[in-house]
Order: C-alpha cells, then structure tokens, then sequence
C-alpha cells in the first residue's frame, strides 16, 4: 500500500512483526497471538530479553532528557515502533513544553495506534515512512511541518538498524540523514549485538518474521556514528549509558549497545 508518498507494508497479522514482538515483551497490548509465540520463543533462546527491551526503552528516555536538557527543541524519531508510555514526546515535553517530534514508522499498525494517542497541540504527528529511503523522509511535507533543518535536531535511531541487512545499505542511510543534520544536533541510537552471548537462536526466530534480525558487533555499531562526537560514556551496553537508577540483573548479559553523539561540524 502507499500513503502520503511512502511504500509502506500491508498489515500482515500471519507472521510476528517486530514492533509488535518488542510490545509484547514490554508488556503491551498490541500484539497478537502470532507476535506472543515469537516473543515466548525469543526470551527462551536469550533469557534476558525481557530484561533488555525494558533497559533499552529506559535508554531512550534519559536519552531523550539528555539532548533537550542540551537545548535541543525537536526530535525526528525513525522507526518508533508501537506507543508504549511515556512516549518520546511525554518525555521530551515534561522537560521543555515547547519541543516537536515527528514520529516516522512504516508499519500502518503504528501510525494508527500513535495518530489515536497523539495531542492535538500540532507540536507531535506520526508519519508512515520507510528508514530504507531517508531522502523520502528528509523530504516529507509533515516532517518539514515540524522540523526545521536549519536548527539542530534530534535524530533517533533506536532498536531500528538491526531490522536492515548489509545489502540495504544501512550506513549510508544514517550518512543520508547525518548531513541533513546542522551542527548542534545529536544522534540516539541503540543496535542489538551478538557480543556477549551467541544469540544465532534468537536471531533464527526473526526468521518467520516480517524482518531479519541482524546482529553487529561494537565496531560495526560504531560506524553509524561517524561524523558525530559521542558524548560520555561513549557506546556502552545501554543499562550503563548514564543510569539513573541501578542496573537490573543481568545487564552484563544484555545485547543492546546504545550512545548518543553530537554532530559539531
């Protein structure tokens, strides 16, 4: 189907989506039996699954207060996935009222959910988009709605890259999106890896998904941020990356890199 301009997948209830796997092991709603079986299967082959999707959305929150606390007004969050409160823009917000954030997922499921959840104030919209062609997003009336390129932005990639395979070309879609970026602007962005546990079982669940799971080591990871200056503690495993509360169990074992980086040329 097409909408607003973007190729954007059908809504497939006969295989798991990962969005809606990653609701599921959040403890949401909107998944369905199929997303339920793949996501018991998931915590089966890496037991701290659960674990480590609460630690990556808890990343993506001190994140979020990290770059407004920073002076940043608007935020283009790429591949959201399914509301799961607080959203981005309640934490955001609950820092500087006036920061607009532009939602873009391509799954019609997500854009549904998030239109029904989202304010009517005109600083939030969700828009049905495709990570694998950021011009069409840099590019998107209601993007440019709400985000102006002139001033810095912050671009988050979280829980995102690893659904795209080597031959999409994921580097140069983050470079893409990097140099539409002003100086002062930051990029959020958390990768699941195979570096402390081997996770080939896991990853074979994804197989009768909608989307592979591709693991990248911390080199790999670490790519994505060229151009950008990471700020401290640099790419930790995301329980580390400044927590604000002790790490839960079993945090050493978690497989989700995350950083956040300032791009300042």
């Amino acid at each position: 189907m097409t909408r607003d301009g973007f190729e954007a997948v059908g809504i497939d209830t006969s295989r798991p989506h990962p969005a809606r796997i990653y609701d599921y092991l959040l403890g949401g709603r909107d998944n369905y039996e199929v997303d339920q079986r793949a996501g018991d299967e998931l915590a089966a082959a890496a037991p701290e699954a659960r674990i480590g999707v609460r630690a990556n959305r808890a990343f993506l929150q001190r994140a979020v207060r990290y770059v407004v606390g920073s002076g940043v007004r608007q935020i283009l969050d790429i591949g959201t996935g399914l509301p799961t409160s607080p959203n981005v823009h309640e934490v955001a917000q609950s820092v500087a009222p006036d920061v607009r954030v532009a939602y873009v997922d391509n799954d019609p499921i997500v854009a549904a959910h998030g239109n029904a959840l989202l304010s009517r104030s005109g600083t939030t919209r969700i828009i049905l988009g495709d990570l694998r062609d950021p011009r069409s997003v840099l590019d998107h009336r209601d993007v440019r709605r709400l985000i102006d390129f002139d001033q810095p932005v912050a671009l988050l990639l979280v829980a995102v890259l690893h659904f795209l395979t080597d031959a999409d070309r994921p580097e140069e879609i983050v470079a893409t999106l990097r140099d539409a970026l002003p100086a002062g602007s930051f990029l959020v962005l958390s990768h699941a890896t195979g570096d402390f546990a081997d996770r080939s079982a896991a990853q074979a669940v994804y197989t009768r998904a909608t989307a592979s799971l591709n693991l990248r080591t911390r080199a790999e990871v670490e790519l994505f941020f060229d151009g950008f200056d990471l700020v401290e503690p640099g790419l930790a495993q995301v329980p580390y990356w400044r927590p604000d509360t002790p790490p839960p169990p079993r945090s050493e074992e978690i497989g989700f890199y995350g950083g956040v980086a300032r791009k300042t040329a």
